[in-house]
């Protein structure tokens, strides 16, 4: 789908990857872009930034989640893209015990990276099958594809929401809608500890929010299903899938690693 005229409805998009790709959508002549977060006032932010509107919105909130789409469909006329972007990481990783975290987190993960997905892309769609056109883009993370040592209820949830998008684009890919799933590793956010005017370069197999902004509106104008902002993940992907115990074997001893300091590659 061309951006250009378009317009998008992004999660998650007060800061970090989501307020890249807001702005990323708007330098490729979006029609307009409606910003929502849970902070409230980081959306209005980004928002008057991009002269679009900012909605303070939980997106774990089914209510909030549903209402942010109908925000969006009135402010902007139409939606055209939805870029379902919001996303946390455990505050703190247990690399032994898979089955740490209580299940208040669990619950949370399920329905910030799942949930939210599905209500969302719910809420959406009425819209653009009656138009016979939108696109429907779910960020997950490369942990959907691989794993994250240490943070077993992002890894479960973050492979689910690539299952959806998978249910997604089979159910209504010949239908006119347009579904992409983006799995990034690691890009210079607060996810990761880092600082968003990290210079490009300067953290090795770190992107910058704009490098990862990029390689998303590239991939969505190109209509790709998987969009990887890190290239690697491809072949770590297609080196598990062709040999699963070896590569159990391989995370193992990443696991072990990490003990000593070792640096996390697979979470966004």
């Amino acid at each position: 789908m061309q951006i250009q005229g378009k317009t998008a409805l992004v999660t998650g998009a007060g800061r970090g990857i989501g307020r890249a790709v807001c702005r990323e959508l708007m330098r490729r002549g979006a029609a307009g872009v409606v910003v929502a977060d849970l902070d409230g006032d980081l959306a209005r932010a980004t928002a008057a930034e991009l002269g679009g509107l900012g909605l303070q919105c939980d997106v774990a909130d089914p209510a909030a989640m549903t209402g942010a789409v109908a925000a969006a469909e009135r402010h902007l006329g139409r939606l055209d893209i939805l870029v379902s972007n919001a996303g946390f990481g455990a505050i703190k990783l247990d690399l032994d015990d898979a089955l740490s975290a209580p299940d208040a987190t669990w619950q949370r993960m399920w329905d910030v990276h799942v949930m939210a997905h599905v209500r969302a892309c719910r809420a959406a769609l009425p819209g653009m099958l009656e138009r016979g056109s939108g696109c429907l883009v779910n960020v997950a993370s490369a942990a959907g594809l691989l794993s994250q040592t240490g943070d077993t209820p992002y890894s479960a949830t973050k492979h689910a929401a690539v299952g959806l998008a998978e249910s997604l684009a089979i159910t209504y890919g010949d239908r006119g809608i347009q579904v992409s799933v983006i799995c990034p590793q690691y890009v210079a956010t607060a996810i990761i500890g880092a600082d968003e005017g990290t210079a490009a370069g300067s953290m090795p197999g770190v992107l910058t929010v704009a490098q990862a902004a990029t390689a998303i509106a590239d991939g969505i104008e190109q209509g790709r299903f998987l969009i990887l902002t890190h290239a690697e993940v491809l072949g770590f992907f297609q080196r598990k899938a062709a040999d699963y115990d070896r590569w159990l074997g391989g995370m193992r001893r990443l696991r072990d690693g990490l003990r000593s300091g070792g640096f996390l590659k697979t979470k966004s």
